[in-house]
């Protein structure tokens, strides 16, 4: 499944082969998803390609510096990470995927990051 993201602006459009369809999205409860709030869905590392905006795209990272979570700097959207619990996959913002109302899906089932395996 081969999706056309993009943020709000437009600045940024990605091309996304998803591992499993939009209703596979979650939502996580680690200090930085849960204050960010988007559904994600997976994508593996090759399946995912800027096609414009690489410039416009802004990395944050904390602590150890594994999960890398890109946003445009123009408009603030998430666009997508390279998680830390599996870096060959990236999580990518359900609602920048074009043709995707994320209302339209239900509820989302949460995992928990907050008491993540490489925290112990």
């Amino acid at each position: 499944m081969t999706y056309r993201a993009s943020c709000h602006c437009g600045a940024v459009e990605l091309e996304v082969a998803l591992t499993a369809g939009p209703e596979s999205a979650r939502r996580c409860d680690c200090s930085f998803c849960r204050r960010r709030g988007a559904p994600m869905v997976s994508a593996p590392l090759e399946g995912l390609r800027v096609v414009k905006g690489q410039d416009r795209l802004s990395l944050y990272t904390w602590g150890t510096g594994a999960a890398q979570h890109w946003f445009c700097s123009v408009c603030g959207i998430y666009t997508h990470h390279r998680r830390r619990s599996d870096p060959n996959s990236y999580g990518v913002n359900l609602g920048t995927l074009e043709g995707v109302n994320p209302s339209e899906l239900g509820e989302f089932p949460w995992i928990d990051g907050v008491n993540h395996p490489s925290d112990r």
